[in-house]
């Protein structure tokens, strides 16, 4: 070990911390449990002249190719409420805590707000970069703030909700990669917060209930149970979940489509339309498709799934053929949802 405390590992297959099960290795490799390790890790990266990889769970990247640089596990953990006063309470959470186990902690614990977002994959620390949402809520909603490392500044700082510039499916994150780790998230949450149910699923999963008897808890088992029937357990059909992002056109776009396209499956708002990328992916014909070792989910278009033995190249050439087969038909454009490293793969793909 170091001087500093860190020893990193040379050449480590990155295979099975990615939910997509590609091959993939790290040139280096280390787990940090502190903003020490982590200060560390980064230093000895820089001297290095070594491009840094920060990984969580693995479940919102598509780990395409080896990654010629220091790839950092994130372990931080533990979990700490404050100021639980009545109706409401806050709660600190180590980005390298399970996001889904934390969901079902605060429901557990009475409290409202991230019932919703049960059994999405990864950790607490990606939550924030992709600002996950299902269901008709998103993270931002409950979202206090970010503690970080800023590489730029050199020291630990916390960004408010507004600081971290979400939008849909999107932060300042996202946008700037190098730049933040995210160290530990602020929630605050409700006892007594109105449960959303507007989603279709969950109205008629609970079609024979009274609405006001229901807890988070329960709506919590309701998500487990629809996500399980519509979408495939990345440990037994390696995923990412959904694969792209759905696009938010103009509404004289959407109109247009819409009069082309009657059955076209969209959430509607005052100036603009979220077009529903499932539908659009499975009406170019691509739902079920498989081509040896990668393919698209038989239950839900907008999962692309890995059989086994593929390569990422074979994954994000697949993709971009559905990408460009949806241009065409309907000029849309999608985009990727989780990040795509290597950068050159990215790259030659066109996925920007």
């Amino acid at each position: 070990m170091n001087a500093r405390g860190i020893e990193p590992t040379a050449d480590v297959s990155l295979q099975g911390l990615n939910t997509l099960r590609l091959p993939a290795r790290a040139a280096w490799f280390v787990r940090i449990t502190d903003v020490d390790s982590l200060r560390a890790a980064l230093d000895w990266a820089d001297e290095r002249g070594l491009p840094v990889l920060v990984l969580g769970g693995g479940s919102n990247v598509i780990l395409a190719g080896d990654f010629d640089g220091l790839v950092i596990r994130v372990g931080i953990t533990g979990r700490c409420w404050s100021d639980a006063n009545g109706d409401t309470a806050e709660l600190e959470v180590g980005a390298g805590e399970n996001w889904h186990e934390t969901v079902m902690y605060t429901v557990r614990a009475g409290y409202r707000g991230l019932e919703n977002l049960a059994l999405i994959p990864g950790t607490v620390g990606a939550a924030p970069i992709q600002n996950i949402g299902a269901y008709g809520v998103e993270l931002s909603a409950t979202l206090l703030d970010v503690e970080v490392w800023d590489r730029d500044a050199g020291e630990v700082r916390r960004l408010s909700a507004e600081a971290c510039e979400f939008d849909y499916r999107d932060s300042v994150f996202k946008r700037h990669p190098e730049r933040y780790v995210i160290l530990r998230i602020r929630l605050r949450l409700s006892r007594t917060a109105p449960l959303n149910l507007g989603y279709r699923d969950l109205q008629d999963y609970f079609a024979d209930e009274e609405v006001a008897e229901l807890t988070a808890e329960d709506v919590a088992r309701a998500v487990i149970k629809v996500r399980c029937r519509k979408l495939p357990d990345p440990d037994f059909l390696p995923n990412v979940g959904s694969f792209f992002k759905n696009p938010v056109v103009p509404l004289s776009q959407y109109e247009s489509l819409k009069a082309q396209f009657p059955e076209l499956v969209a959430y509607v708002g005052a100036d603009s339309a979220k077009l529903a990328a499932g539908w659009l992916i499975d009406t170019c014909g691509w739902k079920g498709y498989r081509e040896s070792h990668v393919g698209v989910h038989n239950h839900q278009a907008l999962v692309l799934v890995h059989h086994g033995n593929g390569r990422g190249a074979e994954l994000l050439s697949l993709a971009a053929r559905i990408r460009d087969d949806v241009m065409n038909r309907f000029g849309v454009a999608l985009e990727v949802e989780p990040r795509i490293f290597p950068v050159a793969l990215r790259e030659e793909f066109h996925f920007g």
